[in-house]
């Protein structure tokens, strides 16, 4: 279901956060285009938190250090880098008002980034919406090989730990398939959504002031799988 709201000035974060709750959210044509349209997609992306795969080479990435990863440091950064021309991608989704309405949600608590920096130097991150349990996925970014892709895995380690159940990415591709992202028909997913954004979960219960090291973000998420296969 997609809808056009010519009047994009009257969306504001709150507003956002419940349509949000009633599964939409909102995109534009282009980066130029002044307007907004609601998308409710009839198969849903998930990423299964007790599922979620990390390839042996992306772990020892992980592992290493190589990059540093900070939470809600760089938020704006990371938005312009996730609208920025990527290869592949010339044109997106991200207009000004994209921007401004999730800068907003930001601001309330409910949006956070995850930045990766290497040599002091922002190369990759992503951005998402928490609310109650759930949290969606917006965008993401890289400038160095992986640097997304780390980002994700200390999204999901940080998620399962702050007691998050579902991890909504909208639309699946095939990068997220090499994660374990499925698809779910519009009917489950609003039931998953019910459950997920009652009650509370906390982002910041591994620590958001300094960073969190690649194996304690991976030993969460062997832990969480282990028990899920238990």
């Amino acid at each position: 279901m997609t809808g056009r709201d010519s009047a994009s000035s009257d969306i504001t974060p709150e507003v956002l956060l419940r349509a949000y709750a009633c599964g939409i959210f909102p995109m534009a044509e282009s980066i130029d285009d002044p307007t907004l349209f609601w998308v409710e997609p009839e198969r849903r992306g998930i990423i299964p938190l007790d599922g979620f795969k990390v390839a042996s080479r992306l772990a020892r990435t992980v592992r290493s250090d190589t990059f540093t990863v900070s939470v809600d440091r760089a938020f704006a950064e990371v938005i312009d880098g996730c609208a920025a021309p990527q290869p592949g991608r010339e044109d997106t989704w991200i207009n000004r008002r994209i921007r401004e309405l999730y800068i907003g949600l930001h601001q309330l608590g409910h949006c956070h980034s995850v930045e990766v920096w290497q040599d002091r130097e922002l190369v990759g991150g992503l951005y998402g919406v928490n609310l109650g349990r759930a949290f969606f996925g917006e965008s993401m970014f890289h400038r160095a090989r992986d640097a997304s892709k780390v980002a994700l895995v200390h999204l999901v380690a940080r998620l399962i730990e702050g007691g998050f159940v579902l991890l909504d990415t909208q639309f699946v591709t095939e990068h997220l398939r090499s994660f374990g992202a499925t698809e779910v028909p519009r009917r489950r997913y609003r039931a998953m959504l019910d459950v997920a954004i009652t009650g509370e979960a906390d982002f910041a219960r591994l620590p958001t002031a300094q960073p969190v090291a690649g194996a304690e973000a991976l030993a969460i998420i062997a832990r969480r799988d282990g028990l899920a296969r238990g």
